[in-house]
């Protein structure tokens, strides 16, 4: 039967995809009609099978039907037969399904089916049809399924189908329908199915769905809809399935969907749309790569390591900053910066306690849930606590660089920072962060809700479809201060490393030396490249409206993000030698002993920038001393 449009698949038309609805027991009422009509009708081709040619050769015969169109009794199947018209019905009283699909059929005039009034079934799709006079279905009171997908039909007279009182299918999908009127759908008091998906509807007209009080299954998917009116389906109320699926709905609330109390399967573009329908069983897309509707973390790995990396980036800096307050520094500058870059970085994995314990809060209803979670203060400032913490870190990192960019590649100048500098230096870094953080938060107007776009609470805005000013602002902050922070520190890392070069002797010992600094360097620039690059890739295909899966968006802020804060603690202090020496130190002034790390990478300390040259810069460094110009210092 699939050439007179009917697919496989329960019975459904061919065109639908097999996702709508979908195969499951509960929501197939529609679909049992259709493959009783089909059954019914392979009944009759059963018993007319030696009735099918002498039909053919007689109406042939007539000129009314090319040779190439097939009669069975009830059935008579023209598809693609170049018909510029409909052909008049070989008997009135007995033809229950007319295929016409792949046809010339531009427009039908008034009565268009006058001779077909035991018409079931009417396909007409593929025809380019664009004119539908008022009265074309007169007449056709036991119509069941009409097809009229596929054509270019731009409008729908009123009262087109007030004669269709027994039509149960309407399928209007893929066409050029612009606009509707309230009248356009008048007497389908029996429709169970309404297809308007793919056509060029911008907005619905107030009581469309006046008298459909049956509809069950509406799809209205793909069309360039922005708003619909918070009432739109409440004149349905025994509708299981709806689909929106590529639509926009700027105005989209729990309002619109509280009276379809019967709805059991909704189909969105974004999963988002899912926390409005908390009462609908089953809703698609099931998760956007970060939640499902059971959890706010959907994947069982990023659950676990969400705790995982939390407790690693807390406990590392917590242990840094008590440590270095435990210990007298000789340089008090770069102690602050290193407790400065530390306290950022553990608000870091404050922040992923605070998505740990949110998705444990909602396991196994995050959808219920989901929407007042995003709008709620405590995501919004969750979000405003991992900005601060990451754009605090890289301006950190990039201020510490400069430093000490200055001192091996300047040894000459005079420049040298002192406390009342330093100190203003980072106040006025955390300034520029928790102004960062916050500007979205209190001006929520032109930013919408910048923090809320998705369960994890942090403004990655790799979706096209959020506001203007939040694309424009995540790319301000990701693709500008980020990325300009990133491209210093690798020309600076790398112009120390040269400078380490140009100035030493070739002797063996000084080129293992320099080996070791070559691997510092490189493990410093590498992890801020894999915190970074993938943000400022995701960032860019975004902006070249290039889709990126949604699992990805998990992946970078429970792994990628937090790296930099896991790492800076080992990076900056704990694997350096002067910080373990004078731990080892201390420790042995208490009575307690410590062995002597012999790995531990060479000491990079803060040499007086009075040094008379750059060689005299690396051979206090080649000796070992504890005062440290580049790489990770105390």
């Amino acid at each position: 039967m699939e050439a007179l449009g009917y697919g496989d698949r329960r019975g459904s038309p061919a065109h639908i995809p097999s996702s709508f609805p979908p195969t499951i027991p509960e929501d197939n009422s529609g679909w049992l009609n259709l493959l009783d009509l089909i059954q019914r009708t392979k009944g009759s081709q059963t018993k007319t099978r030696e009735q099918l040619k002498d039909c053919s050769e007689h109406l042939s015969g007539l000129g009314l039907y090319p040779k190439g169109c097939k009669c069975s009794w009830r059935v008579v199947d023209c598809t693609a037969q170049g018909l510029s018209g409909v052909p008049p019905a070989p008997d009135p009283n007995n033809v229950s399904l007319l295929n016409l699909q792949k046809n010339q059929l531009h427009q039908l005039q008034d009565k268009q089916f006058i001779g077909f009034q035991s018409l079931e079934g009417l396909f007409l799709q593929n025809n380019d049809l664009h004119s539908i006079a008022p009265g074309a279905f007169a007449g056709l009171s036991k119509l069941r399924k009409l097809f009229l997908s596929h054509n270019r039909i731009r409008s729908l007279p009123p009262r087109l189908f007030q004669d269709l009182f027994q039509l149960e299918w309407l399928m209007l999908d893929n066409n050029q329908i612009t606009d509707l009127s309230p009248d356009s759908f008048l007497g389908l008091k029996s429709l169970y199915f309404l297809d308007l998906s793919c056509n060029l509807l911008k907005e619905m007209p107030p009581s469309m769905y006046q008298g459909l009080q049956d509809l069950q299954m509406l799809n209205i998917s793909a069309n360039p809809l922005k708003e619909l009116p918070v009432d739109h389906f409440d004149s349905l109320p025994y509708l299981q399935s709806l689909s929106m699926e590529g639509m926009e709905i700027s105005n989209i609330e729990n309002r619109m969907f509280q009276k379809l109390t019967n709805l059991s399967y909704v189909y969105f573009g974004h999963f988002q749309y899912c926390s409005y329908v908390p009462h609908v069983r089953n809703c698609q897309p099931n998760t956007d790569g970060i939640s499902s509707l059971e959890n706010l973390l959907a994947n069982l790995i990023l659950r676990i390591f969400v705790w995982v990396i939390a407790c690693t980036t807390c406990l590392g800096n917590l242990l840094v900053v008590c440590m270095r307050s435990l210990i007298v520094p000789e340089n008090f500058q770069h102690a602050m910066a290193i407790k400065c870059l530390c306290c950022a970085d553990f608000l870091m994995g404050v922040y992923l306690f605070f998505i740990g314990a949110s998705d444990l809060r909602y396991a196994g209803e995050y959808n219920k849930h989901a929407q007042a979670w995003m709008a709620s203060p405590q995501c919004q400032a969750g979000g405003c606590l991992a900005m601060l913490s990451s754009e605090v870190s890289v301006l950190l990192l990039t201020y510490m660089t400069l430093e000490k960019y200055v001192g091996i590649v300047f040894p000459f100048s005079h420049y040298r920072a002192g406390r009342r500098q330093t100190l203003a230096t980072l106040v006025g870094i955390w300034l520029v962060g928790f102004t960062i953080a916050v500007v979205p938060f209190w001006s929520r107007g032109p930013f919408g809700n910048y923090y809320g776009t998705n369960g994890v609470c942090f403004p990655l805005h790799f979706d096209t479809s959020e506001s203007a000013m939040a694309q424009h602002y995540s790319t301000a902050i990701f693709l500008g201060v980020n990325l300009i922070a990133f491209i210093t520190m690798v020309v600076a890392y790398s112009s120390m490393f040269h400078a380490v070069r140009v100035s030493r002797a070739r002797s063996a010992q000084h080129l293992s030396r320099e080996v070791s600094i070559a691997k510092r360097f490189f493990f410093i620039v590498f992890t801020d490249a894999l915190c970074w690059l993938p943000i400022f890739l995701l960032k860019l295909l975004s902006l070249l409206q290039l889709e990126i899966p949604g699992a990805v968006t998990s992946w970078v802020v429970i792994f990628i993000l937090p790296i930099n804060s896991a790492l800076n603690p080992v990076l900056y202090t704990i694997t350096t030698s002067p910080f373990q020496e004078r731990l080892k130190q201390c420790l042995q002034r208490e009575g307690r002993s410590v062995p002597s790390s012999q790995s531990a990478g060479p000491s990079f300390t803060l040499v007086p920038l009075q040094a008379t040259s750059a060689r005299e810069l690396l051979d206090t460094v080649d000796q070992g001393t504890e005062r440290t110009v580049f790489g990770p210092q105390d």
